[in-house]
């Protein structure tokens, strides 16, 4: 009976079910933004190459709250996974403040080379000090300014321009010393104060303005590229220490595949997404080269706080790379 009973035992033990770990993933934009494609590629890959050892439950649109509170989640082990925006992330890692330098990055090839190559890795190890740990650098795209005043054509557009930005030092200084009026506030507050009149206009890349349609609350576009927009695929130390090796190799590779998805889609609005904000009434003007230089001048000042701040060696190497 002994022999028997133990059998039964290990049967049972074979056949009970593994439990699969939940993943709580929150970010700011839709599900159907360039962050709802990455989470969702990142989420098919992990479960082709892991199987069901996973389940996701997916918080858009803040859904978990503003970036900063999911980050903080994250350290504290409550919230396992985000996708969340380089400003945001100066917070905790200033260092990475530096890819926020207004035309400092040329164009998607020139960011995605220095984010992809040593610069980034170097950046991205920094985040395990500060409590999280960084996987790979997403992408939003070069940023523009939407405004309700009019369009933007030179520096002098922008005087007293009240107009949000990310909780990013480096953009607050660019925008106050053009003559603007930077005003940082957390995603989920900007379309319920652009409706409200609390402030003239905004700045994004062109896939947040298309997903989420600021259109409905903007009415010039001005295509001005000021600012490469990263993100950055992040998990919880939490989550990550608790993984085998396998499952590590499994999650690096699943951030590739995310990143690949985000870039596909700003790729396809950056091509698309112009026709698409004209045809929903916005007015769109695009500076030429020379209007560019002007802004690139009239910021010489915040470039020499930005050289002593993240180091002229750096700044350097970044426009060094081809």
């Amino acid at each position: 009976m002994k022999h028997v009973f133990a059998a039964a035992l290990l049967c049972a033990a074979v056949a009970a079910p593994s439990f699969a770990q939940e993943i709580k993933i929150g970010y700011a934009l839709a599900e159907d933004s360039h962050y709802g494609a990455g989470a969702k590629a990142f989420e098919a890959s992990l479960k082709e190459s892991l199987g069901d050892q996973f389940t996701f439950r997916h918080f858009p649109s803040s859904g978990l709250g503003g970036e900063r509170e999911v980050l903080e989640g994250l350290q504290l082990g409550s919230v396992e996974m985000t996708i969340a925006s380089d400003g945001t992330l100066t917070n905790f890692v200033p260092e990475v403040g530096v890819l926020g330098v207004p035309f400092l990055l040329r164009d998607k090839d020139h960011a995605r080379k220095v984010l992809d190559g040593e610069i980034g890795r170097e950046m991205l190890a920094k985040f395990d000090a500060a409590g999280l740990h960084a996987l790979a650098w997403g992408e939003q795209g070069f940023r523009h300014i939407t405004s309700n005043r009019g369009a933007v054509e030179a520096p002098s557009d922008l005087n007293g321009l009240k107009i949000r930005t990310m909780e990013n030092p480096v953009h607050i200084e660019a925008f106050r010393a053009l003559g603007a009026a930077p005003t940082p506030m957390a995603w989920p507050e900007v379309i319920g104060a652009l409706e409200q009149g609390a402030i003239d206009g905004q700045e994004n890349p062109l896939s947040v303005i298309v997903s989420a349609k600021l259109n409905e609350v903007q009415k010039f576009l001005t295509l001005d590229g000021h600012v490469y927009s990263s993100t950055i695929i992040l998990v919880s130390p939490t989550l990550w220490n608790g993984l085998d090796d396998a499952q590590k190799a499994a999650f690096e590779k699943a951030a590739k595949d995310a990143v690949t998805a985000m870039r596909a889609y700003v790729d396809d609005v950056d091509s698309s997404g112009v026709a698409a904000m004209q045809e929903a009434g916005m007015q769109v003007n695009e500076l030429s080269p020379e209007q560019k230089a002007a802004f690139r001048e009239a910021l010489a000042g915040p470039y020499q706080q930005y050289e002593a701040q993240f180091g002229k060696e750096l700044m350097d190497r970044i426009q060094a790379v081809e």
